[in-house]
């Protein structure tokens, strides 16, 4: 079945992330109008047109003319939901706010992104993900990537567009579900500042922490002034050219896999060599220069092949290969499993995408095509909507507050961030979350230099329970709680979730109806399965370094040592922070992926097993890259400086700091031209038209340089901002100091205070998204098996937990 088949839904705002949003619901066979402008989308300009558009209707609605506002009204009766990037008030101006359309249409759920939210200081600035990069430290948070460090660079990869999309899903899913009972919808909102923040595994709380107890830890730079290593997860995370000139990213962070990587590299006799035997915990960056430098020459002194028959030998030991984004769609783990496919495309012939971003083995998406310019409206203007409406209950009186997935259990069995960050996203929601852990703990709690702190965000929320599942007791009890579970996750490699007998099978036989979410790095089966999969090595094989840097080739294979070494660091610091990585992008569509399955769940489908996998959510976040077709338009790739994609949308040097320009939209040289009040520049005839300014980019940057070296780069600011134009100062802290030490995590509602069981009173983020009827919660971090007992009474066994804890099958 397409268990999405009956809903309705409205697309307005020509976004990547309005198109991305309700892609989920089109590619699961709900009916999506994507309603354009006169002239069509921008977005119609784009290589990924075909993919973020596929399976929708298209009609042409002027949003300036009173006609065409009643005919989206009367769309916008039947629909169940609305996904909106509007700019501020725009919807309230015309008589389509929320308030207006919940009246005439009571289970209507209207989801709203914006860059920073409808009551912010910057609600008038375009969305736009590199204006809200810029100005909130996303930039400086990226500095190793840079060629000049004292100067932010542009980042590339939608990080802030994606987790916005998922959370956005998040809320609407969850608005969805709560509908089943209440009859009634609401309105969901987030932004791309609020969004961006679930992607952070750990910073937040290392620099809360410090900047609360500064002689407990001073944090170091993952690289001194000299370019040396000052972390032992540089080595760790080794970035290194083959013989032949392929890179890899290593990825060994556990210690039986570090242990493994350097017995393959040839220095396993560090281990017991006196000097060397703490490898790679080292506090002299002399002696991490010595190591790092070794452990580059090692790996080139082997081509990508011998590697390869490394890795095929010894399943501790990998390392992926630096792909561009157009080249993530070749990875072999992505064809084995049907997600990256070509479809043959009326208009564009054959395009070649990603596939669906979750697979529902019961319900399998059947992405469709794109469709032509207005092509639908003779039919949705005369016959409205295809299928009858979905039922729903009778509106609840008085509309029900709580929180919309009270009464939602999940048994979560999986490690690190990439997949737990999920849940407990979900917990801010209601989901009640028991997370199995380990009796030592997840190995997350101890990853960072501080004890628990790089726990804290994914156990936000949750049960923890303590279970030794080499115990045939221990898998018995687990199972146990799965009886009654909705919702069941886990993230083990291929093949060892079967060997301890907890997998979908083994599970619905005694749940029939359960949703079980394989949420791995790479698959459950095929090529790479059975690779261990970290955020750097998703990086690197999802093309986030590659498309951060704008490069498409690496160089030679027999390049100085220098040189290696610093592209090293830019590859590596171009691919991954602890603010934006791979895990937070892979757990965002986790949390998406176990509310799709509740959904479908509602509306018919039964329980059944889905699927999400680190890589496969990295190909949907720089699908604005990969999609191609044949004469599809090139994506606009940054220069080698980093400064920005073109003359209109780029950093640029002021009088004191940095700007950064966003003013391609319509409308944007007009407003651009009035902020520098510069009538030459408003009459050259190079600048003229759009097309001009295309034609003649390098002299318009040369221009524009000159005209921002002459005033503060807070001076532009506060200019765009009276104008409403994407100009703002480029933020020189990174994000987390810049939100702590200034007003804008104040401004922004971005922080809400708890207390950790370890650190005590911390400042948490607030809820990632907000709904106008239902409840969120903040919820605290809990400890390894705080709530033991408490889930093993629930659970009806209070008496046995005597037992249980003699035998050390929990603790």
């Amino acid at each position: 079945m397409e268990p999405f088949k009956g809903l309705r839904v409205v697309e307005l705002g020509s976004t990547q992330a309005s198109a991305q949003a309700s892609q989920l619901f089109a590619d699961f066979g709900a009916e999506v109008i994507m309603v354009e402008p006169r002239g069509g989308s921008p977005l119609r300009a784009e290589a990924a047109f075909p993919f973020w558009a596929r399976g929708k209707k298209s009609v042409v609605l002027d949003l300036e003319s009173g006609d065409d506002v009643a005919r989206l009204q009367d769309l916008l009766r039947g629909a169940d939901l609305l996904i909106e990037t509007c700019p501020a008030g725009l919807l309230e101006r015309i008589g389509l706010g929320h308030e207006a359309l919940a009246r005439e249409n009571p289970g209507l759920i209207h989801g709203t992104i914006t860059g920073f939210g409808a009551d912010s200081p910057y609600a008038a600035l375009p969305l736009d993900e590199q204006v809200v990069q810029a100005c909130t430290g996303i930039f400086r948070t990226f500095a190793r990537m840079t060629p000049t460090p004292e100067r932010p660079p542009y980042v590339s990869v939608p990080f802030a567009t994606h987790s916005a999309v998922q959370a956005l899903l998040h809320g609407m899913l969850a608005a969805l579900h709560e509908r089943t009972r209440s009859g009634l919808g609401q309105h969901v909102e987030t932004n791309f500042l609020l969004a961006f923040l679930t992607l952070d595994s750990w910073m937040w709380y290392e620099y809360a922490i410090t900047k609360r107890f500064p002689d407990a830890m001073a944090p170091a730079p993952s690289f001194d002034a000299q370019g040396r290593p000052c972390h032992h997860l540089m080595m760790r995370l080794l970035v290194a050219p083959t013989a032949d000139g392929h890179w890899l990213q290593f990825a060994a962070t556990a210690p039986r896999l570090f242990k493994a990587k350097l017995n393959a590299l040839g220095l396993g006799w560090m281990f017991t060599d006196p000097e060397w035997s703490a490898v790679p915990m080292f506090d002299s960056p002399d002696k991490f220069m010595n190591l790092w430098t070794r452990m580059i020459e090692a790996t080139r002194a082997k081509t990508l092949a011998e590697w390869q028959a490394i890795f095929d030998t010894d399943p501790d030991v990998f390392a992926e290969q630096f792909r561009t984004a157009a080249d993530v769609l070749d990875h072999p783990q992505l064809v084995h499993d049907g997600l990256s496919i070509v479809q043959d495309d009326p208009q564009f012939g054959p395009v070649k995408q990603p596939g669906a971003l979750i697979r529902a083995m019961s319900t399998p998406a059947r992405p469709g095509t794109a469709p032509a310019l207005d092509a639908d409206r003779l039919q949705l203007l005369t016959k409205g909507w295809s299928l009858p409406a979905l039922p729903r209950p009778a509106p609840s009186t008085p509309a029900p507050r709580g929180l919309p997935l009270e009464g939602v259990t999940i048994v979560e069995l999986c490690s690190m961030f990439a997949a737990p960050g999920g849940p407990a996203l979900l917990t801010e929601l209601g989901a009640r979350v028991i997370k199995i852990e380990p009796p030592a703990g997840d190995p997350i709690r101890n990853i960072a230099s501080l004890p628990e702190v790089a726990g804290i965000r994914p156990m936000l929320g949750k049960e923890s329970i303590c279970i030794d599942l080499t115990k045939p007791e221990g898998r018995d009890l687990v199972r146990d709680l799965c009886r009654d579970a909705d919702v069941v996750v886990q993230s083990y490699r291929a093949g060892a979730i079967e060997r301890l007998g907890l997998d979908y099978e083994a599970i619905r036989a005694i749940n029939p109806d359960v949703i079980y979410l394989n949420a791995s790095g790479y698959g459950i089966d095929g090529p790479f399965g059975r690779r261990p999969a970290y955020a750097p090595s998703i990086g690197a094989a999802g093309g986030f370094s590659m498309t951060n840097l704008g490069i498409a080739e690496l160089g030679d294979a027999d390049m100085p040592l220098a040189k290696v070494q610093d592209l090293s660091r830019r590859l590596g610091g171009a691919g991954t922070t602890d603010m934006a990585q791979a895990d937070g992008v892979a757990c965002n569509v986790v949390a998406t992926a176990i509310l799709f399955g509740l959904v479908a769940r509602d509306l018919g489908a039964g329980g059944q097993d889905l699927r999400t996998s680190m890589l496969n959510s990295a190909s949907h976040s720089v699908s604005g890259f990969s999609v191609r077709w044949p004469g599809s338009p090139t994506p606009a790739m940054v220069d080698p400086g980093l400064w920005g994609t073109g003359a209109l949308h780029r950093i640029y040097q002021a009088a004191q700091g940095y700007v950064f320009l966003s003013a391609s939209r319509e409308g944007a040289w007009e407003r651009l031209v009035a902020v520098l009040g510069d009538g030459a520049l408003a009459t050259d005839a190079r600048f003229a038209t759009a097309a001009a300014r295309q034609a003649n980019d390098g002299e318009l940057i040369a221009a524009l340089e000159q005209a921002f070296a002459g005033r503060p780069a807070a001076q532009w600011q506060a200019e765009g901002l009276r104008q409403g134009l994407g100009l703002v100062q480029v933020c020189d802290r990174p994000i987390q100091a810049n939100l702590f030490d200034t007003e804008m995590g104040e401004q922004h509602h971005l922080m809400v205070d708890i207390v950790h069981p370890t650190w005590g009173e911390l400042p948490r983020q607030a809820p990632h998204v907000t709904l106008s009827r239902s409840a969120v919660q903040t919820p605290t971090a809990v400890m390894a098996g705080e709530q033991t007992d408490l889930v093993l009474t629930k659970a009806g066994k209070a008496d046995e937990i005597p037992h249980l804890r003699e035998t050390g099958v929990v603790c």
